[in-house]
């Protein structure tokens, strides 16, 4: 080390000139970049004088990535658009599928400008916000009534409040699930104010336990769909048939929360255990509780379907109001449920069976289209296509696997984490898997349209 080594730490504007910096001062603004500049070369100035023996200073790409992460972390949290490279097409950290052009031009028409509901001019009265939507999905499902919320949680916690406010909603133990990474079904459940009556095991529930629990105090009966998780070896679980059957008989309705299921099926698209709303309601579900966002392919929002008396029950609740959905939604879900009247239609027009339909074939041409791309980059020592699994909701459940192609990435002077990390830094950010050695992008979740912006995004690496 120099007799003073300070003298090796850059200069403000020097690391401003560096790559990954001078993208940040693009993508958000150049005070907030210098000001992280200044802070972390102050801690580095601190930590030289403070040092009780020599100490090497980091290099220049280290101190512009410790930069980068500060001024990112500062940043107030917010949704950012990201390439997907995971192969998991309904990635609960992701933000749902995105929309069919058609929705994202109805949202955009009524964004800029005042929007109200049509008066009916028959009742005199404000329509229920959302009824255009509403009406096409009692059409596509054949259900009495439709109701739209904000959130799938918002729709249970309004059946709840609704069906079994003050009394109990008989659920198997293994059907206390977290439905998403931060909602569980039971806490949705004690928030509408009624009571949870557990029956079974965990992973062995029959028929007769529903049967014995029911008494003055039950409301309803509960069936959740494992979306997200699967069990094995020795399971059971009672089919929504013989739980129909017995609520019937005990005059109780039941409740299907059908977890990323969507509306309709589509023959060939992705899993086929996938329950449908329709399904459903066929074999006698009183409500049905679906998500937009999720194989149905829409707009972030909840979806009830099912019975008159019980949907009208739930439009009527003091609470519905504040789970009602904003001006933006309806008309993306109108304009996603018309695709859906045309399915060959619908398969070319939304996204997320764009991505189950893509061809194996397809895929591998273009993984071995962009992997040599990918290994010419500077950060890149080699890259390769590769058969692999993609999956629906997660490697969880092995069942629900797509065939798929991808690119192995062995990193040049690097660690596959670091280089993880940095792709995440990047604009626009890359998520991918990593192990110990390897990145793997898989192209089952990435938009063709993506694809050359995957190759500047490892090239702007080797850049920095």
């Amino acid at each position: 080390m120099s007799l003073n080594p300070l003298r090796g730490i850059p200069s403000v504007n020097e690391l401003l000139e560096y790559p990954r910096l001078r993208k940040l001062v693009d993508r958000i603004s150049p005070a907030v970049v210098v000001s992280g500049v200044r802070a972390v070369l102050e801690e580095v100035r601190s930590e030289v004088q403070t040092a009780a023996t020599e100490m090497t200073l980091p290099s220049l790409s280290e101190l512009a990535e410790r930069i980068a992460r500060r001024v990112l972390e500062t940043q107030p949290a917010g949704l950012t658009p990201v390439i997907n490279a995971t192969g998991v097409l309904l990635h609960p950290e992701l933000g749902g599928p995105p929309l069919a052009e058609e929705a994202i031009a109805a949202m955009a028409a009524v964004a800029g400008e005042f929007a109200g509901n049509r008066l009916d001019l028959a009742a005199g009265q404000p329509r229920r916000r959302g009824q255009a939507a509403e009406a096409l999905l009692v059409a596509l499902s054949a259900a009495e009534d439709a109701l739209v919320t904000s959130s799938k949680a918002a729709a249970t916690v309004l059946a709840m409040a609704a069906v079994a406010a003050g009394r109990e909603v008989i659920i198997s133990r293994g059907d206390l699930v977290a439905a998403e990474p931060r909602c569980r079904v039971a806490d949705l459940i004690l928030a509408a104010g009624a009571a949870i009556c557990e029956v079974g095991a965990s992973n062995h529930t029959r028929l007769e336990d529903y049967q014995k629990a029911i008494g003055k105090q039950s409301a309803a009966l509960m069936l959740v769909h494992p979306s997200r998780f699967a069990m094995v070896g020795l399971a059971e679980r009672v089919s929504l048939e013989d739980l129909v059957e017995l609520g019937r008989r005990q005059g109780l309705p039941v409740l299907h929360d059908i977890g990323i299921g969507g509306l309709v099926g589509l023959e060939g698209f992705g899993p086929a255990d996938q329950p449908t709303a329709a399904a459903s309601l066929q074999s006698g579900a009183d409500l049905v509780i679906l998500a937009g966002d999720q194989l149905l392919g829409g707009p972030a929002c909840g979806v009830v379907l099912g019975s008159r008396r019980l949907v009208r029950s739930m439009a009527e609740h003091p609470a519905a109001e504040a789970f009602a959905v904003d001006k933006l939604v309806p008309p993306a879900l109108r304009a996603t449920l018309e695709l859906w009247q045309e399915p060959e239609k619908a398969r070319r027009a939304v996204p997320l069976l764009g991505l189950l339909g893509t061809s194996v074939e397809n895929l591998r041409n273009r993984a071995e289209r962009l992997a040599p791309q990918v290994a010419a980059t500077t950060a890149v020592a080699a890259a390769k296509a590769q058969e692999a699994t993609a999956y629906l909701a997660g490697a969880a459940v092995p069942a629900h696997g797509l065939p798929t192609w991808r690119i192995e990435v062995t990193p040049s002077g690097m660690a596959s984490q670091r280089m993880a990390a940095a792709l995440w830094l990047g604009s626009p950010p890359v998520v991918a898997a990593w192990d110990d050695e390897r990145l793997w992008v898989d192209l089952r979740s990435v938009i063709p349209r993506q694809d050359q912006k995957l190759v500047e995004a490892f090239a702007a690496l080797g850049a920095s």
